[in-house]
């Protein structure tokens, strides 16, 4: 069966071919079929991944799938969360990861509660109007440090202290991330979905 993955981030896919690799499924981005991206307008993970999901599939006439992440950090009210992609935007930033682990340091100067979670809300669709869109979501609880540790993954990897593992996200080796991650955690979930709700194996 083919699936699309409603996104362009060569990452994100490299991650969730390890994490569905169980499944007899061949992923293929929305960018190789020449589907744009999505809309976003959301506030929450939930509704995102839905919309983008249901994007891709309609462009592509196939089933879909998407993942809606970020950090979501306590001391900010669950900022950056859905905008954590383009954080530093909303401070007239560059959009990049660096600019926004700069301005998340900078908005937590002065807290003490470093309390933060990585979210991941996933959302499978069999076509554009899927009347019960499968979904899936997981949290990986942290904290986010002072200074940047680490030179693997992506986006917020090397603020977020895991305390049950004792490194940052960034220090992890891929194989380990894939096992506690908030993306892995969700796509576990997804997995088991995937097989009592539309059968594969």
């Amino acid at each position: 069966m083919r699936l699309v993955l409603a996104s362009n981030n060569a990452k994100k896919l490299v991650e969730l071919q390890a994490l569905f690799s169980p499944l007899s499924l061949e992923l293929v981005t929305q960018g190789s079929l020449g589907i744009s991206e999505a809309e976003e307008p959301y506030v929450t993970f939930v509704e995102n991944a839905l919309t983008k999901a249901r994007h891709a599939a309609q462009h592509a006439s196939a089933a879909a799938i998407a993942d809606d992440s970020g950090l979501c950090v306590d001391a900010l009210g669950g900022a950056p969360g859905v905008l954590s992609a383009r954080y530093a935007t909303l401070f007239g930033r560059p959009k990049s990861d660096d600019e926004n682990n700069r301005v998340l340091l900078e908005k937590l100067a002065t807290r003490d509660d470093r309390r933060a979670r990585f979210v991941s809300a996933l959302v499978a669709v069999r076509s554009a109007d899927d009347p019960e869109p499968l979904i899936a979501f997981g949290r990986w609880e942290g904290e986010v440090l002072r200074e940047l540790r680490g030179e693997g993954g992506f986006g917020y990897d090397p603020l977020l202290f895991i305390p049950a593992l004792g490194q940052t996200v960034a220090e992890l080796s891929a194989e380990t991330k894939n096992l506690h991650s908030h993306r892995a955690i969700a796509s576990r979930q997804m997995l088991a979905l995937m097989r009592e709700v539309w059968r594969l194996g």
